[in-house]
C-alpha cells in the first residue's frame, strides 16, 4: 500500500476554509486526503507554519527549497519519491497512485448529529 506525504506551504490551515475567502483547491485536496484516510491509506500532511522541523529534517525538501524557494511547495511524496512540486496533485493523479477511481476521492465527510430534545440539552 502506498504512503503519501504532502508538505504544505506556510498557511493558517490545511482545509482552505479559514481566512477571508475559501480556497477551493485546498478544500478539494483536504476532501481527497480525508477520503484516502477513510479507506485506510497512509497519508500525512505537514504545514511549514506548524511543523518546520519536518521540512528541515528531510534532505530532499531542504535541497529543493534551497534551489527553488518556497514556490516549490507543496511537495508531494509517494513512497519516498517526489511526485509533484509547486502544485497539489489532481484527483486523477491521486486515483492512479492509489488504484482508485477519481469519484472515490470526492465523497464528502458525513456528519451525524444527534439531538436529545427530552433532556433540554
Amino acid at each position: 500500500m502506498s504512503k503519501m506525504e504532502i508538505f504544505d506551504p506556510a498557511m493558517c490551515c490545511s482545509t482552505g476554509v479559514c481566512g477571508p475567502s475559501v480556497d477551493p483547491e485546498l478544500t478539494r485536496i483536504a476532501s481527497a486526503v480525508y477520503s484516502l484516510e477513510q479507506k485506510g491509506y497512509d497519508v500525512s500532511r505537514y504545514q511549514l507554519t506548524n511543523e518546520p522541523e519536518k521540512f528541515a529534517e528531510n534532505p530532499v525538501i531542504s535541497k529543493i527549497l534551497k534551489e527553488k524557494g518556497p514556490d516549490s511547495l507543496p511537495l508531494v511524496f509517494v513512497d519516498g519519491e517526489v511526485v509533484k512540486t509547486g502544485i497539489y496533485p489532481t484527483n486523477e493523479e491521486l486515483a492512479e497512485w492509489f488504484n482508485l477511481s477519481p469519484e472515490e476521492l470526492t465523497k464528502k465527510p458525513k456528519v451525524r448529529l444527534s439531538l436529545d430534545l427530552k433532556s433540554g440539552k
